[in-house]
């Protein structure tokens, strides 16, 4: 059971029945940075919704790997929502990119509370809406963005997320996250520094 001022601080609006059920039913636990909650092929028994960190959902298709959009605080998984409602597999694999506090909810019950509770349905729809718009940015940048200028909308997004303008990551971590090599990570790196939009130093990757 989870304390129940937890859910009325994290979602406000859901109303004071869901709440509850909120707390009865689920379960509260944390993970270490860099742990992988969702994995591809899996069935979805919980639902993740972050109380406090940030976690990376991405694809992979053979040894490549795609960022497709990150999950924060009073957020949920909109793929891990579907797969477990629809008891299929899961799509993607979620990633906890800091340590993170997390609210585990049973599939089984989330599938009845969008039927018996409008604010709920309402609550996702909207998620679904905002991950919709971001995966059709991100298609349109690997259609149309030249891999210089995703890089830098990639750094300042994570920066955002982050809360930090310096990050401290591997060229082998961006170049999975980019799906590319981490050769060519390298060398549009040093682009980058050249035309004055990054800082490359001991500390790690700053976004000017």
């Amino acid at each position: 059971m989870v304390d129940l001022n937890l859910i009325t601080r994290l979602l406000p609006n859901l109303g004071i029945e869901l709440q509850q059920a909120f707390a009865q039913e689920g379960m509260l636990k944390e993970f270490p940075a860099h742990t992988e909650i969702v994995q591809e092929g899996q069935h979805i028994a919980w639902i993740p919704l972050v109380v406090e960190g940030l976690i990376k959902v991405s694809t992979r298709n053979e040894e490549r790997e795609l960022l497709l959009y990150y999950i924060e605080p009073r957020e949920s998984c909109v793929m891990s929502f579907l797969a477990g409602i629809k008891n299929q597999p899961s799509k993607i694999f979620a990633i906890t990119e800091t340590a993170s506090k997390i609210l585990l909810l049973p599939s089984r019950k989330v599938e009845n509370w969008i039927q018996e509770y409008p604010r709920l349905n309402s609550l996702f729809y909207d998620l679904y809406t905002t991950r919709y718009s971001e995966l059709i940015d991100t298609l349109n940048q690997l259609i149309f963005q030249k891999l210089d200028s995703r890089m830098y909308d990639y750094l300042k997004e994570k920066s955002r997320v982050k809360g930090t303008r310096t990050l401290d990551l591997r060229h082998r971590e961006m170049a999975q996250e980019l799906g590319t090599s981490r050769e060519v990570i390298t060398r549009v790196l040093k682009k980058l520094e050249k035309e004055g939009k990054v800082k490359i130093s001991e500390k790690g990757i700053e976004t000017l």
